[in-house]
């Protein structure tokens, strides 16, 4: 009786073993599953680098068209300054002449008033009349000196200008340079992206057909 026992337990205990052994041997994968699970990863871990390699590189596009605009606005800016600087200077070199001119005049109206007053007499009417234009010609002196003065800082302030608008123009460029060598960087990144994806796509079919 009691051989009969342990011969059923052994049995038993036997057949249990091997339960557990096809279970454990049906719950470990094949390396083929192992292959195409670690390919299925690998194509979803390609599929988002793509998407944020061309997120980065359509960002880096829509930074280079700004960049370009801005460039675009600050090249014409300095362009309309320059403009002013060369108005200003011919307004300079105008009144300039202008003031040379009147200058030129009260010098003779001075020497003329001593001639007359000396000639004619300080009250006389030749004496007036150069008293009158020297007055005028001193007036007209004093507004061209004005006008030089005006011109002066009217061309102060159109260089100034200017020189800010060409250091926006060297940092728009600047910026234009980074911006294009970080979209080509981009795009190498989708190149490579692309050839990964494709390289694990092929290795999944593969590796379905098992061989």
């Amino acid at each position: 009786m009691k051989t009969e026992i342990m011969v059923r337990r052994g049995v038993l205990a036997i057949a249990f073993a091997g339960l557990l052994a096809c279970g454990a041997y049906a719950q470990d994968p094949t390396p083929q599953q192992q292959d195409i699970k670690q390919d299925k990863k690998d194509i979803k871990n390609d599929k988002r680098d793509l998407a944020k390699d061309r997120a980065d590189r359509n960002a880096d596009q829509k930074d280079i068209n700004k960049d370009k605009s801005d460039l675009n606005k600050d090249r014409a800016d300095r362009n309309a300054d320059q403009k002013d600087i060369n108005h200003d200077r011919k307004d300079l070199n105008k009144d300039r002449a202008d003031r040379n001119a009147d200058q030129r005049d009260i010098n003779k109206d001075k020497s003329q008033l001593a001639s007359d007053d000396k000639k004619y007499g300080a009250n006389s009417t030749q004496a007036q009349a150069d008293r009158k234009d020297l007055h005028a010609d001193r007036v007209d002196r004093n507004k061209d000196q004005k006008d030089i003065n005006h011109d002066r800082t009217d061309l102060n302030k159109d260089r100034a200008d200017r020189n800010a608008d060409q250091r926006d123009i060297n940092h728009d460029r600047k910026d234009l340079s980074k911006d294009r060598q970080d979209r080509n960087k981009d795009q190498k990144d989708i190149n490579k992206d692309k050839k990964d994806l494709h390289k694990d796509r092929k290795d999944l079919r593969h590796d379905k057909r098992g061989h």
